[in-house]
């Protein structure tokens, strides 16, 4: 049953798309019209992320730019870990 807003979009498809949609929508419980729906909505959705640019604030712009510049605090781990050898420079004895 269409809804007063729905608007039908008509697609020309190969017997072999038609049949790959069929199973697909099968493996989710779905109608194939379902299916199409939601990974069309999901396409749509990707494609409009992918280029989208960020808006914040210009106080929210302006504590980003202070986080991204101040200097950055070593981190005790990854310096520990800088200083040990790598395994193939130990001593072979020692392995």
């Amino acid at each position: 049953m269409r809804s007063p807003n729905s608007v039908a979009i008509h697609l020309q498809l190969t017997e072999l798309e038609v049949a790959l949609i069929a199973r697909a929508a099968s493996l989710h419980g779905q109608s194939r019209t379902a299916f199409v729906r939601a990974a069309a909505k999901q396409a749509a959705a990707d494609a409009l992320n992918d280029g989208s640019s960020r808006r914040m604030s210009a106080e929210a712009f302006e504590a980003f730019t202070r986080a991204v510049s101040a200097p950055a605090a070593p981190v005790p781990e990854m310096l520990a870990s800088l200083r040990r050898k790598a395994p193939w420079e130990q001593d072979p004895v020692k392995r």
